[in-house]
């Protein structure tokens, strides 16, 4: 009876721990809102000028709160951005204490890339795949044909396919995450490449706009990636191997 009582009792601190950690994340993000909310204006002017590059493209919008509508929007993406690593911080307080010791190692250098793999994601998708995009749909502009955007349209369309290849960028840490742990090896995923190649192809028509140049600016930079991460997993693998192959043949020889 006393057992149940101690599981009982530790479930019920954990759960208030959790509810402490979760409520000290929301206060933090309500803190920081109103700064982000400040911002929020300049940096949709900065996003603008990033997406126009040289061409003289002006942004419509068709209501009276479709600009500050964006701007709330884009008002919580930063919020989000600033308190991430309070809130990465907290959560990994909370589940630490569960964790071995080479587990918090490799968890913490996950952490690391992770945010670094998604913000270049990030950066690559702001400064290279939509002014692409809007370079690509002025081509098609005449004389008797004019380019009209309107802003929710474009921005929307910037602050999701950002969010897409901040995850995206994410594939290489999750393939050699796999490898490393055993959970599949190299050789089974290199043999099912085509398979990734099909999926990735896929996954890339539905995040994207309906083009197939949009789809393969997203498939070619990630694929890329599954391809580096399965090279240092390789490396790593074959590392492993000579390592296990070096301390059979002492076993061997002490043995005989």
């Amino acid at each position: 009876m006393s057992e149940n009582n101690d599981k009982n009792e530790s479930l019920i601190s954990h759960l208030e721990a959790l509810r402490q950690t979760l409520l000290k994340c929301l206060i933090s993000l309500a803190c920081v809102l109103p700064f982000a909310l400040f911002i929020a204006p300049k940096a949709l002017n900065c996003l603008i000028k990033i997406l126009v590059g040289n061409y003289d493209i002006k942004f419509n919008y068709f209501s009276p709160a479709e600009v500050f509508i964006l701007q709330v929007k884009i008002a919580l993406v930063i919020d989000i951005m600033i308190c991430f690593p309070y809130i990465a911080k907290k959560l990994w307080d909370f589940i630490l204490p569960a964790l071995y010791e080479h587990e918090k190692k490799f968890i913490k250098s996950i952490v690391f890339v992770s945010s670094l793999l998604f913000i270049c994601g990030v950066l690559f998708c702001l400064f290279v795949m939509l002014p692409f995009i809007i370079s690509f749909g002025m081509s098609f502009a005449t004389s008797n044909i004019q380019a009209v955007f309107g802003i929710s349209n474009v921005i929307n369309l910037s602050l999701w396919l950002s969010i897409v290849f901040g995850f995206m960028f994410e594939i290489p840490l999750i393939t050699h995450s796999l490898i490393k742990w055993g959970i599949v090896d190299y050789e089974t995923i290199a043999d099912k490449r085509p398979y990734v190649i099909v999926g990735l192809l896929i996954i890339a028509a539905i995040l994207t706009p309906p083009d197939v140049l949009s789809q393969l600016i997203l498939f070619i930079p990630t694929y890329t990636l599954f391809e580096l991460g399965l090279f240092f997993s390789k490396r790593k693998s074959i590392g492993k191997k000579d390592k296990n192959t070096i301390q059979d043949s002492e076993y061997l020889k002490e043995v005989k």
